[in-house]
């Protein structure tokens, strides 16, 4: 059976302004009433959830219904069914933004962090390259999540494989797309670089050659923010793996793939410190210890 790598694709959105001078008439609509938490507009409760862990406190739209205009018609697509939303909702307050709030700080992801998180229930599968979409991150302002029904919540392996992974990726796209990474990254592995056949290397070509895994050797910014993303959510375990299987490879007489992905990590690590204020160790102690910790019941009742 062929095994294909599960992978991301990030679309940049260029958008154009035009200013003109006229000024605005007076709005046609009238008495429209404030956003009442409490009205009985909301259809479930757990939409005045969302509404009051996400949008009130990091202006964020928690999409869970498949939004079709904003969805990618190349796929066939299903919505997320509702208990996955209702799960993955919960576990990224306590896996995701409630770790940045505690590291880094409350406003860190209000001011920094995606406007818009969409899930879609179904894999976006490309039969033609036997690849899938995991996510996509969308000009800094909207994280799509696909995969979400066949997840099983109670596995870290599956939601770090099809939520937090690509999470801390795509949001890693978001930072250098708003503070550039040093230049000097892309030359030191810029000879392997594979945009169109990276997927055909198995994750121990990739680890020998560098790359902490094969979508890495994609592009340099593909790898930049698989090695923040890696680093964050695998176990000391699972990176030592990566690590050892890596210096396996032989770059040349004196540098081994475990020196070029060590060279790498350097560069990752003080990049967020200089530019984010971020310390990436204590990021990963703390997604580490609640990863390790997770009770999926008390974080779906707010108990931890």
């Amino acid at each position: 059976m062929k095994t294909s790598r599960l992978y991301l694709i990030i679309p940049i959105l260029t958008l154009a302004f035009a200013s003109c001078e006229e000024k605005f008439s007076d709005s046609i609509f009238e008495d429209v009433p404030a956003l009442n938490v409490d009205s009985t507009t909301y259809t479930y409760e757990f939409d005045k959830w969302l509404y009051e862990n996400y949008t009130v406190p990091y202006n964020i739209q928690f999409l869970y219904k498949l939004e079709d205009l904003g969805s990618d018609f190349d796929y066939n697509l299903v919505p997320a069914s509702y208990e996955k939303a209702q799960q993955v909702a919960h576990l990224a307050i306590y896996l995701w933004f409630d770790v940045y709030k505690k590291v880094v700080g409350p406003d860190f992801l209000k001011q920094y962090g995606p406007r818009i998180i969409h899930l879609i229930g179904s894999y976006a599968i490309n039969p033609s390259q036997g690849t899938i979409k995991l996510g996509t991150a969308e000009g800094g302002a909207k994280i799509t999540l696909y995969g979400m029904n066949p997840m099983d919540a109670t596995n870290i392996d599956d939601l770090n494989q099809f939520i937090f992974h690509t999470m801390h990726h795509e949001f890693a796209h978001i930072l250098h797309q708003t503070k550039t990474y040093p230049k000097t990254y892309e030359t030191i592995t810029s000879e392997t670089y594979d945009p169109v056949s990276w997927s055909t290397r198995s994750e121990k070509t990739a680890n020998e050659l560098g790359y902490v895994t094969n979508y890495a050797s994609m592009q340099a910014r593909e790898d930049f923010v698989e090695v923040i993303s890696c680093y964050i959510t695998y176990t000391d375990s699972a990176w030592n793996s990566v690590l050892t299987q890596a210096a396996e490879g032989k770059i040349d007489d004196q540098t081994t793939g475990r020196d070029i992905i060590e060279q790498k990590f350097a560069i990752c690590k003080t990049w967020l410190a200089d530019k984010w204020n971020i310390d990436i160790e204590e990021l990963r102690r703390e997604v580490q210890y609640r990863q390790s910790h997770m009770d999926l019941e008390k974080v779906m009742n707010d108990e931890y």
